[in-house]
């Protein structure tokens, strides 16, 4: 039996508010679609399930205490004291799928065996700051494990025919048996030799050797969504590596990198970048025309506009990620100082010195 407590981190007398709390910092950790282990996120959903609920806390705490977690596979062991209540139920022809009725009937969480499929596949992809503006695609070629297009994944010549598997008889799956106090549990495993088909090719695929998959170059278009910030990720479903003959394909992650903008900072929506200006301008004010990922835009100086200064640009951010809102630009002011001055530059600024300014 699976320990709920410990796949959530918490001891056996957490509350309910603690259970939460651990729940929802575990789901965002491990979720599919950001990146984290789908079969961990399974296991702490099912932790979930069970532990939030009182009456199903209850019984599996009972079942706990009454000795159904670990339970050693000697078949001469007899435990001493041990009573507990099956109703008559006959564990000496116990199968798996039994206990999985009784499992799903007890906790309402259902059993699910774990489909055969092909590996993920995580690339990192570098955008510039106008993508993650605009948005767009971005076709890219993957050396990987595909589907085998002679054989369509069946593993056998597109003539041959289809013999029943030797190993399950047709059925898909092979049985494990072991032994425990309570009797012979039957564990149902997927058929190496058929991958779960049932059958066998009587002549295997001359190009895929019988494998229903092939080693090969394929172009995959990645959708780039507006605002996606560093190091996020996207899933692309089925576009990992194939598994071949009866199995699923996995998925590709792809993680997105900003290549540095010359120009701009970016923080989050919003974007940082530079203006310089004149003595003059700072002083008197004026306009000045900047730089933006929209192109260029004029931009008002006040007058007495100080160093390090911020103005602000409202709407020239970046999107945040998945809405149409957009961030700002701000505009961090510089005051150009010349290193050389004409003879009537100086004349001017010792006029205006001697006025105090």
């Amino acid at each position: 039996m699976k320990d709920y407590y410990k796949i959530l981190g918490v001891s056996e007398d957490a509350s309910e508010e603690e259970i939460r709390e651990a729940y929802y910092r575990l789901a965002h950790k491990y979720h599919p679609d950001k990146g984290g282990d789908a079969e961990k996120f399974k296991e702490i959903n099912e932790a979930y399930q069970v532990l939030s609920d009182k009456e199903k806390r209850a019984k599996y705490d009972a079942m706990r205490k009454s000795g159904f977690g670990e339970m050693p596979f000697e078949e001469t062991w007899q435990p001493f004291g041990f009573e507990y209540d099956f109703g008559g139920f006959d564990f000496n022809e116990f199968k798996v799928d039994a206990f999985e009725d009784i499992f799903e009937d007890i906790f309402g969480v259902p059993f699910k065996r774990r489909k055969t499929r092909g590996r993920d596949i995580l690339i990192d992809l570098e955008i510039s700051l106008e993508e993650v503006l605009e948005g767009g695609e971005r076709e890219i070629e993957l050396f990987k494990w595909n589907i085998c297009p002679r054989c369509q994944g069946k593993g056998g010549e597109p003539s041959s025919e289809y013999l029943v598997c030797p190993s399950c008889n047709g059925k898909g799956i092979v049985e494990e048996i072991h032994r425990t106090f309570l009797g012979t549990f039957t564990r149902k495993n997927t058929c190496p030799q058929c991958n779960g088909t049932g059958n066998i090719p009587k002549t295997k695929c001359s190009l895929c050797k019988g494998r229903g998959k092939i080693k090969s170059s394929k172009k995959i278009t990645i959708q780039i969504p507006k605002g996606v910030e560093d190091g996020e990720r996207i899933k692309i479903k089925g576009e990992g590596e194939a598994y071949g003959r009866g199995g699923e394909p996995g998925d590709l992650y792809v993680e997105f990198h900003i290549r540095p903008h010359p120009l701009f900072e970016r923080r989050g929506e919003h974007l940082y970048s530079k203006v310089k200006i004149n003595f003059s301008q700072a002083v008197l004010g004026g306009k000045v025309e900047v730089p933006t990922l929209d192109g260029i835009v004029e931009v008002k100086i006040p007058p007495g506009t100080s160093p390090g200064k911020l103005i602000t640009l409202k709407g020239f951010g970046l999107p945040k990620f998945g809405g149409r809102e957009r961030g700002n630009l701000y505009l961090k002011v510089e005051i150009k100082i010349p290193k050389k001055l004409t003879k009537k530059q100086k004349e001017l600024i010792e006029k205006l010195r001697e006025e105090g300014i």
